[in-house]
């Protein structure tokens, strides 16, 4: 495995680009990719030949989140400014706004079938769950507060939620905290089940695996350095991974489960072999902190390959062809 030299757009946005995703194809359209900035716009990007195809605009301070809906015609950002909006990929049309309270909103996720949208609730240590039938807030899943704090105890703030992911079945949703705790929950019932443990530090990015023999295995990065995996259903720490330099801002696995990418603070992107248990590639084409990699879809061609994206304080957007 490993990835191609990298395609890169220097100057994707006018500021730092924090967040990046695929928008899966759809009959009249190949994937494409979302970024999301500082800038506080949102631009869809044809890797294909490297061009930007709109930039959408609504939003009043910095993009710090955008998701892709599984139907791939419709996507949402969310930013500081506390709105999600929800739009029409094809026409940037806006199809709903979804209000949380000032910086209540750092990582959306759709759910595998498309049918709820999780927002990853920031000081209000919860996620948030809205229908995308109605766009109602249908549930609030809130991580309990230690046994030892009281209310108005301030270790309680080390509960800001800043990542969120979906297990590929859909029954479960697994948060990353400040303090460097993940929670697991029960989406039907909207129940809090149990705590993963092992990060000292904030916990950045969350993704379970997609392939079908692993998928109670989760991956994730922190601020600590380390990548770790568990066995999300046996409440397990499997494999502990380091080498990064700095944070750990972003993971995610390819399509067949055997690859992880990283992007940190040390301004590299790395790939990693979850056989080996190491990493196999080290590309250094960010001149800053890289705040997220993503991986495409298999190729339509050679379903072995796919496209990786990384996005980075350094305004730039890089492909890698992933075979």
């Amino acid at each position: 495995m490993k990835l191609a030299s990298p395609a890169t757009i220097p100057d994707a946005h006018d500021d730092s680009v924090w967040t990046a995703t695929w928008v899966p194809g759809t009959d009249g359209s190949p994937p494409l990719l979302l970024t999301g900035s500082l800038d506080e716009t949102v631009r869809l990007w044809d890797p294909n030949n490297l061009s930007c195809l709109q930039t959408n605009t609504g939003h009043c301070l910095g993009v710090v989140s955008v998701a892709a809906h599984p139907s791939g015609r419709i996507a949402a950002s969310a930013s500081i400014d506390s709105f999600i909006r929800v739009f029409d990929v094809s026409t940037n049309k806006t199809i709903a706004t979804l209000e949380a309270p000032p910086s209540e909103v750092w990582q959306l996720k759709f759910s595998p079938d498309g049918t709820t949208l999780a927002a990853a609730g920031g000081g209000s240590a919860s996620v948030k769950l809205w229908d995308t039938a109605e766009w109602q807030l249908i549930a609030t899943l809130s991580i309990p507060r230690p046994e030892a704090s009281k209310p108005s105890d301030k270790s309680s703030n080390k509960k800001f939620v800043l990542s969120v992911a979906w297990s590929p079945n859909g029954r479960q949703i697994a948060c990353g905290s400040m303090d460097g705790t993940i929670s697991i929950f029960d989406v039907a019932r909207a129940k809090f089940l149990y705590h993963l443990e092992g990060h000292c530090m904030p916990v950045r990015s969350l993704v379970y695996s997609p392939a079908y023999q692993d998928q109670r295995v989760l991956f994730s990065a922190s601020d600590d350095g380390y990548v770790h995996v568990y066995d999300a259903d046996g409440k397990t720490l499997i494999t502990s991974m380091s080498g990064h330099a700095s944070w750990v801002l972003s993971v995610d696995v390819s399509h067949d489960g055997t690859a992880l990418a990283t992007g940190s603070s040390d301004k590299t992107v790395r790939l990693w072999d979850l056989k080996m248990r190491a990493a196999t590639q080290i590309l250094s084409n960010h001149s800053d902190q890289v705040w997220s990699v993503a991986f495409g879809p298999p190729g339509r061609i050679d379903p072995r390959t796919c496209l990786l994206a990384s996005v980075s304080d350094d305004k730039s957007l890089a492909f890698y062809q992933y075979s």
